[in-house]
């Protein structure tokens, strides 16, 4: 967005778009009005990501409505999305791709220039990774790499020990866990790295839904542990993905 805009001022200013083009151009820059929903398709230039669809609560028909309503180079991601909702959004928009496992729609339009450096997105137990496939579109859709290593959860430490070169080359941890939520904790007295911690609804009765895992990780002894909310990988990335940019 940010490039695009700038294209059009220089045109603008070097004359090859008159000003009344430009203006008509810009007139729909700050949001798309689809009647149901104003998308915000200058939140880019304001906080570096572009708005994304929380689909869950919207009907199949609004998503695709979305989908097909914002116009442009803008890239499209949509978090929370049933299978037949999936199914209904390609249908009328084919070039969507679906990740049924994270329950993400993508729809890529313009190309995505990725950091150098790389995301690393952690799971306890293979049961967390929705949340962590959640996560791992959204570093991509935002310009990170990012790669899953799952099932190295406390239960059995040497799988964590035996990752723990990997860890450290990365340059953000995402780390997702349900249960007791601590395998945040152990790996954060392992790294130097940023961690942030996910919680997940993963667990028997006392877990409450993934209450313990939040308060577990909240609760952490390892310093430089900031936690989100319970199953949110998008919240997760976006955190990881804004730290990844300040090292470039």
């Amino acid at each position: 967005m940010e490039n695009k805009l700038k294209e059009l001022l220089s045109a603008v200013r070097e004359g090859k778009v008159d000003i009344d083009e430009g203006v008509e151009l810009l007139r729909d820059l700050p949001y798309a009005d689809l009647g149901h929903t104003k998308f915000d398709l200058h939140r880019s230039l304001r906080n570096g990501f572009p708005e994304v669809i929380y689909a869950e609560g919207k009907t199949p028909e609004q998503v695709g409505d979305i989908f097909l309503g914002v116009s442009g180079s803008t890239n499209i991601l949509a978090t929370r999305v049933s299978p037949a909702m999936a199914t209904h959004v390609q249908s009328v928009c084919p070039d969507v791709s679906y990740n049924a496992l994270g329950r993400t729609l993508a729809l890529i339009r313009g190309s995505i220039k990725f950091k150098s450096r790389e995301i690393v997105i952690v799971t306890a137990g293979t049961s967390d990774l929705p949340v962590a496939e959640e996560a791992r579109v959204t570093c991509e859709m935002f310009g990170s790499r990012a790669t899953v290593i799952s099932d190295i959860g406390v239960a059995g430490i040497h799988r964590l020990l035996d990752k723990l070169p990997q860890l450290r080359k990365a340059s953000v941890l995402i780390v997702i866990a349900g249960m007791e939520g601590a395998l945040a904790s152990v790996i954060g007295g392992l790294v130097s790295q940023p961690i942030i911690a996910v919680p997940t609804s993963v667990g028997y009765g006392a877990s409450f839904s993934g209450l313990s895992a939040l308060l577990g990780m909240l609760t952490s002894c390892a310093s430089g542990v900031s936690v989100v909310n319970i199953d949110n990988g998008f919240g997760a990335a976006c955190a990881a993905c804004k730290i990844n940019n300040l090292l470039e």
